[in-house]
């Protein structure tokens, strides 16, 4: 399991990292105005999608069901089966690319109606939306490869796939001079990166004899299975996406800007979502299905723990560092080019709220795990709805005081909300035990943070005197050296708290 997440965490690092790349010039290219806000409209649409019907409700329907064809029928009926829902996944995503291209001047329209007192960013931002909605058809048959791959313990080439679309919007916006606008060129990246992560997952599914074909489609029970845990699952992942609908369509109110200084904020607070809470949850649901469907309960228990271990152990510095000095993380990784200091400091605040909710963000996705795994889309929908009246609720209420820093905070809020009901709901089920080693192990890792944290805050301010002359490079260097002190610090606190044999039996699983 270790190699496993260190593989799917070390790509999506990779991914991250080329993904900073690509904002770093998008910050510098487009900045944070109207075309950058039209831009963000264009990306967002097909990611919300994306993230309610293939990452999200697929995912959590597809990977149990095709796990469990293949430990009780074998390969070829796993692989019949994965083909039927191909054929399906095609032919609706066909029928959804063609009314979003008939009907997108009224989607912009509803998705961002602050866009209506300026025609010209409304009409830009059909027109890149347009482009950029085949992402969706494109990415969605990923999807389906890559949770093939991943209940075959193959995860590198689906956790290395996200790296060709920043490459592909970083070349795009190389020749930005080419086309009308430098918002045209990123989305044709988002565009060919599509195609690009096709090509990928395709040509390694095809290397192992597992591409899926074209088939008819028939309604046995390994079908209905699927779409019985596929319903409850797009339910609950529409709760999450409805939430960021609200966030864009609040954000066109507000002043010009506030759309893309969300987008940047949440850019850095996907970081340790991705690289840790949805790489560990990634591994983890094939293998609590796995285990699961072969009757080893207590392997399934076993293995979400240490799930819980390991996100916690890697998510509490981001949250220190988020907290406490992130006007220092946001003008070294953006403020250049048309992205200013005061658009950094914005950024800034909104990074801090969302940090409120980073752990429940990190945690979900091994939460719900013990759900998907028993094929029990239903219930986690419960807590996300209820996240999700929690998070518009507060939406409304603090968008006028806070402006976009009160969208990210609501969002934290509704989070925690989200992964509260899913563990007392695990708990009364008994998918999950929390018993006392797990609370003092929370107990120590909170410590650790808060170590952690006045050491960064002590550091800045140190190097915020040591530097103040200089001119150039700055932010960069406060902000190598607070890795550098943050890593040192964490590393013997967690030493000195939990000790070489909890490191060991962590890493080791035994």
């Amino acid at each position: 399991m270790l190699g496993r997440i260190f593989t799917v965490g070390g790509y999506t690092l990779l991914s991250r990292i080329t993904g900073f790349a690509r904002d770093i010039m998008l910050a510098a290219i487009l900045g944070a105005g109207p075309v950058a806000d039209a831009f963000f409209v264009a990306l967002r649409l097909p990611n919300h999608f994306r993230a309610i019907f293939a990452e999200g409700a697929f995912n959590a329907a597809f990977v149990p069901a095709y796990a469990h064809v293949q430990e009780a029928k074998g390969s070829i009926a796993a692989q019949l089966f994965a083909s039927r829902i191909f054929t399906l996944l095609l032919a609706s995503q066909l029928v959804l690319l063609a009314v979003a291209w008939l009907f997108m001047p009224q989607v912009i329209t509803l998705l961002a109606p602050g866009f209506s007192d300026d025609p010209a960013q409304r009409e830009l931002a059909i027109e890149l939306t347009r482009i950029t909605f085949p992402y969706l058809l494109l990415i969605t048959l990923v999807t389906l490869y890559g949770g093939m791959l991943n209940v075959a313990n193959r995860f590198a080439s689906a956790a290395a796939a996200p790296i060709l679309l920043n490459l592909s919007m970083i070349a795009a916006l190389a020749l930005a001079v080419f086309f009308p606008t430098a918002g045209h060129a990123a989305a044709w990246g988002v565009l060919v990166s599509g195609v690009l992560q096709v090509v990928l997952l395709a040509g390694d599914t095809a290397r192992h004899g597992d591409l899926p074909r074209l088939a008819p489609f028939r309604l046995d029970a390994d079908a209905r299975a699927f779409f019985r845990a596929l319903g409850p699952a797009t339910v609950g992942s529409m709760g999450v996406q409805l939430a960021l609908f609200a966030d864009t369509i609040i954000a066109t109110f507000l002043a010009s800007g506030a759309l893309s200084t969300l987008y940047y904020a949440d850019r850095l607070n996907q970081l340790p979502i991705g690289v840790i809470g949805i790489a560990i949850g990634t591994v983890l649901l094939p293998d609590m299905a796995r285990r699961l469907a072969a009757g080893d309960h207590a392997g399934a228990l076993a293995a979400q723990r240490r799930a819980f271990d390991f996100t916690l152990l890697f998510a509490v510095p981001f949250v220190a560092a988020f907290l406490t000095v992130p006007d220092v993380v946001m003008r070294a990784m953006f403020a250049r080019g048309a992205f200013t200091s005061a658009d950094a400091a914005a950024a800034g605040a909104t990074l801090a709220a969302y940090a409120l909710g980073l752990i429940p963000f990190v945690l979900i996705r091994s939460a719900v795990a013990t759900f998907y795994a028993r094929k029990d889309t239903l219930t986690p929908v419960k807590a996300s709805l209820a996240g999700l009246v929690v998070n518009l609720a507060l939406k409304v209420a603090l968008m006028g005081s806070l402006a976009q820093v009160g969208l990210a905070l609501a969002t934290a809020v509704g989070a925690w909300v989200n992964l509260v009901l899913v563990l007392v709901f695990a708990v009364r089920l008994g998918h999950v035990v929390l018993d006392r080693p797990l609370w003092i192990a929370v107990a120590k890792f909170a410590a650790s943070g808060v170590v952690l944290a006045a050491a960064l805050w002590l550091t800045a301010r140190a190097l915020g005197v040591a530097l103040a002359d200089w001119t150039a490079l700055r932010d960069e260097t406060t902000l190598g050296g607070l890795i550098v002190v943050g890593a040192v610090v964490y590393a013997v606190a967690i030493w000195l708290l939990f000790g070489r044999r909890w490191l060991k039996a962590l890493l080791t699983g035994r």
